[in-house]
């Protein structure tokens, strides 16, 4: 039996156990902004993604995402299908002190989480039906390919250079412009007054997502040295920085200080730093997550002024996070933090810098197109949009047969 570090090992259990305690705490993000009457309908689309994707995973998804090389680099292979060749003696060949089960238990809780986190710009719109064959096949053309080339042995990471160190691009990026599509395919709300049921529900989720956040960049370095601690201080304090800089710029505009717009830009400075977090020094950090809450503040407001019925922000916060983060790693990376990174063109490198964005304006132009045509591929087969009835009755009671409060709560 081959013996593995236990510390490594035991740290990446961990880490896996926080992202995937991600996926609830996005359930009750979600949940608390929804509506009283599309709460469990919000929620239970995140919860599906941890039964749908997990099957997924174990049969093709995995295999697709980390095993060889396809079409050029676009994709793996299927040599690991069903887990082929792979047993609880095998080493991960990255990080040859922990087995390749945990690196696989991993990696299929970002897999699970990244199209959850697109159900928010749709909230109250869409069938389930329709959302469990999006589920299905946006993680095939999308999510996979994207991992695969920047994770996997792709071309993007092989013949670009491209980093990206948790998911800005391969998380945040695609799932926010997936969702910009989704928004402007399914329309608006016929309910425009709609507003968050319970915001200590999204206090919760909230503090549930900030503590998986952990795991999901710092566990990122699949292994336990200096480098896992920078990356669990950067992503706490660019979430800080963001969450105090959205309240202030939202006081100010408002004249009160708004806790959900706290909450808000503490999730806008966490998606932004994932890229950059285990690259990037501490001061750099503190630039980055004071970027991120004033450029998603204002994109939040531009997607307002442009009628976009986003309703959970999720373009305004993953969406523009993940783009901004990545390009801020362009400028921020440094050998001198990471010999295993790049250096950005403060550290003198324009070409890292060139790639890193071409890298993300390429992904957010695939998710946004091959979306949208999903979507409308999809209403062939089955309708896309609830019917007006559903929506005002609530998919809570129109579609799922529950509700998360009695009637006279509503």
């Amino acid at each position: 039996m081959t013996t593995f570090d236990t510390g490594t090992t035991g740290f990446m259990l961990l880490a896996t156990s926080l992202v995937m305690l991600m996926t609830p705490g996005l359930a009750f993000f979600y949940g608390g902004l929804a509506g009283k009457r599309n709460i469990l309908g919000i929620m239970i689309q995140s919860f599906v993604s941890m039964g749908i994707t997990t099957i997924m995973w174990y049969i093709c998804g995995y295999s697709l995402c980390f095993s060889g090389d396809a079409l050029g680099g676009l994709i793996g292979n299927l040599d690991k299908a069903f887990m082929h060749g792979i047993d609880m003696n095998t080493p991960f060949p990255g990080n040859p002190k922990m087995p390749e089960f945990v690196f696989i238990a991993y990696q299929m809780m970002f897999a699970i989480i990244t199209p959850a986190l697109i159900t928010g710009a749709f909230v109250n719109r869409v069938t389930f039906k329709s959302y469990l064959i999006f589920l299905i096949l946006w993680q095939l053309f999308v999510y996979y390919p994207f991992a695969h080339m920047v994770w996997g042995g792709g071309f993007l990471a092989t013949q670009w250079g491209v980093k990206d160190f948790a998911g800005g691009i391969v998380v945040h990026a695609i799932a926010g412009f997936a969702a910009l599509a989704s928004v402007i395919y399914v329309g608006k709300r016929r309910d425009k007054e709609s507003i968050p049921n319970s915001v200590p529900l999204i206090a919760i989720g909230t503090g549930l997502l900030w503590f998986g956040w952990y795991g999901f960049n710092a566990g990122s370095q699949l292994n336990v040295d200096a480098i896992t601690g920078l990356a669990f201080l950067n992503t706490d304090v660019a979430a800080s920085f963001a969450a105090i800089v959205w309240l202030v710029i939202e006081w100010s505009q408002s004249r009160k200080p708004k806790f959900v717009g706290l909450l808000t830009g503490a999730v806008a400075g966490l998606a932004t730093i994932t890229p950059c977090a285990g690259f990037v020094s501490l001061s750099s950090a503190v630039i980055i997550g004071s970027v991120s809450g004033i450029v998603c503040y204002l994109a939040v407001s531009l997607k307002n002024k442009m009628g976009w019925d986003d309703a959970l922000d999720v373009w305004g916060v993953h969406g523009v996070g993940g783009v901004i983060g990545t390009i801020m790693l362009g400028v921020f990376a440094t050998k001198a933090i990471n010999p295993a990174g790049a250096d950005g063109l403060i550290a003198g490198s324009s070409s890292f810098f060139v790639h890193e964005l071409l890298a993300v304006v390429l992904a957010c132009i695939y998710a946004f197109l091959f979306t949208y045509a999903m979507l409308a591929i999809i209403n062939i087969i089955t309708k896309v949009r609830v019917s007006e009835e559903v929506e005002d009755a609530g998919l809570d009671s129109g579609i799922h047969g529950e509700m998360a409060y009695d009637e006279g709560v509503l």
